[in-house]
Order: C-alpha cells, then sequence, then structure tokens
C-alpha cells in the first residue's frame, strides 16, 4: 500500500503556436482543463499500475474540488483522508508551447493541509509500504509529516517541486529523492556527481528525455530513457515517480525501478494532459520486452 500526501489541482492548459511576450496578447489554439497537481497526479500514475493508493490531500467546495474527489474514485484511489478547505480548488495555469511548458501554480485549498490532517491519516502511514510527497503543500506539514513517517518506520520518497521549498537537513527521513538536474543543484549547491556520491541509493536524478541517473556506491548508474513522440510533457516527471513507487514497493532493483519509471515516463508523454497519458501496467510491460 502506499500513501500520497499531496496537491490536488485542476489544471487549466492554453495551446499556443506563438508564446506571447511581455505585455503581448496572442490567439491560442486551443483550452482545455484538465485533473492535475503534483499529488494527484503521482498517485494516479501509481494506481494505473496496479499499486493500492490513499490520497491525502485538500480540495475546495467549488465544481473543481468535486470533480477531482471523482477522478481520484475513478482511478480506484482512496480518498476518505482528501478534506473540503475553505479556499478554492488549487489551479495550475500551463501554456503549452512546441511541445514544452511553462507552468504557475494557485496553491488554493493545498495550502490548507496541516498537522492535524497528519494526525488524522497517521494509522494509514504507519500501514504503507511506502509515502510519497512533494512540495506544493505547506512546508510545515511536509516536515511534520517527515517526523511521523519516521517515528512509524514508513519509507518516503520525496519528489522536490518545487526545490525551493526543500530542507536538506530532510535527507536522513528520506529514503528515495528524485530531483531533476536543476533541482539538484539548487538544493545540494555542489555538481550532480558530488551529489549522487553523497546518498548513494537513495538519490536519483532525472534528466528528462535522457533518463536518471544515481550512484550505486562504487559508480555511477545512467538508465537511458525510451524514444518517443512527445505531444505533452507535463505529466512525465510525475509518472516517473509514481511508477517508480510501484517499481520499488514490487521488490525491483533500483535499476529495474528506473528503467520501469522511465519506460512509464515515455509511455505518458504520447498522449495530451499530465494524467492523460499515464499507462497502465500491460504498456509498460510490452515495452520492456
Amino acid at each position: 500500500m502506499i500513501t500520497v500526501i499531496g496537491s490536488i489541482n485542476m489544471d487549466i492548459v492554453v495551446e499556443t503556436a506563438i508564446f506571447p511576450k511581455q505585455g503581448e496578447t496572442v490567439l491560442g489554439t486551443s483550452f482545455h482543463t484538465v485533473p492535475g497537481g503534483k499529488g494527484s497526479n503521482q498517485a494516479v500514475a501509481a494506481a494505473r499500475l496496479g499499486s493500492d493508493i490513499h490520497m491525502v490531500g485538500a480540495v475546495g467546495n467549488d465544481a473543481f474540488g468535486k470533480e477531482m474527489v471523482s477522478v481520484l474514485a475513478a482511478e480506484n484511489i482512496e480518498h476518505s483522508f482528501v478534506k473540503q478547505g475553505k479556499k478554492a480548488t488549487g489551479i495550475a495555469n500551463i501554456t503549452l508551447f512546441e511541445n514544452d511548458n511553462r507552468i504557475v501554480v494557485v496553491p488554493g485549498a493545498n495550502s490548507e493541509l496541516n498537522e492535524q490532517d497528519i494526525d488524522a491519516a497517521k494509522s494509514l502511514i504507519e500501514q504503507s509500504d511506502l509515502v510519497i510527497m512533494q512540495l506544493e503543500i505547506p512546508q510545515e506539514t511536509v516536515e511534520y509529516a517527515l517526523g511521523v513517517c519516521k517515528e512509524v518506520g514508513t519509507k518516503v520518497l520525496l519528489n522536490p517541486a518545487p526545490a525551493e521549498s526543500f530542507k536538506v537537513e530532510w535527507m536522513d527521513r528520506i529514503e528515495y529523492f528524485t530531483p531533476n538536474e536543476t533541482e539538484c543543484v539548487e538544493i545540494f549547491k555542489d555538481d550532480v556527481d558530488q551529489a549522487l556520491e553523497k546518498y548513494p541509493n537513495r538519490l536519483i536524478v532525472t534528466l528528462g528525455s535522457k533518463g536518471a541517473r544515481y550512484f550505486d556506491g562504487d559508480k555511477h548508474v545512467f538508465v537511458e530513457s525510451f524514444k518517443t513522440t512527445a505531444v505533452d510533457t507535463t505529466g512525465a516527471g510525475d509518472t516517473f515517480n509514481g511508477a517508480f513507487a510501484y517499481a520499488i514497493t514490487n521488490n525491483y532493483s533500483i535499476e529495474e525501478a528506473v528503467q520501469f519509471a522511465n519506460i512509464a515516463a515515455s509511455l505518458s508523454v504520447e498522449k495530451f494532459g499530465a494524467q492523460g497519458g499515464m499507462p497502465q501496467l500491460f504498456a509498460v510491460l510490452n515495452r520492456l520486452k
């Protein structure tokens, strides 16, 4: 069983053939509302692969909130610890331009997830094989949840986005840490090689279309990505994390788990929307062959 403690957003997506300069107005080509939020995304990614997922989070008392709860239910994600906050459901404003994206997140109800909510879910956390967290909920809530996980002996996978909310002293409470290259340098104030060597088999650095890497205690291991034609890269990192969590809780080795996660991420970018392309288990296993 995996518990995800994190954000639940509605993504508001605009596609454009011309990225506007400051002060410029351009016509977009399409508009969509798509379920998102890094917490919800990673929960869906792992659930589609077959993991037993429980979500701890917050939504608003609005149409987006009701829709997001329905999405979790449809994905077979247990959501009794998703509370209704006073603020509006969080949103991410995403501009897609030439298969790349720029994102502005408004936390909304995500900012109301607090220590009392973690305490309420403590028995769930204790029963979990792994807890997944990100940094789109309050920093103090993440810190408190890490303390609860350490107290009850539950391993944590933390994806540090946005990286500026991360504290390096948390590393002694984290089993798997998954920044990208930029986040890794920003957090550790060191080059990637040296950072990896400090945290063997715990720090997995994602490299986008190039794959991922880690240090196994003796050597640096590079796990290449799989070639694909990208339609929308929005949910690739979240798919990687959800798939890695699935693999590592199903007794895959670190290298096998990273390879599995790379395949899932490559499949996820072939369709539109953060959750739209997240694959089911058979699709990943077919590409593994």
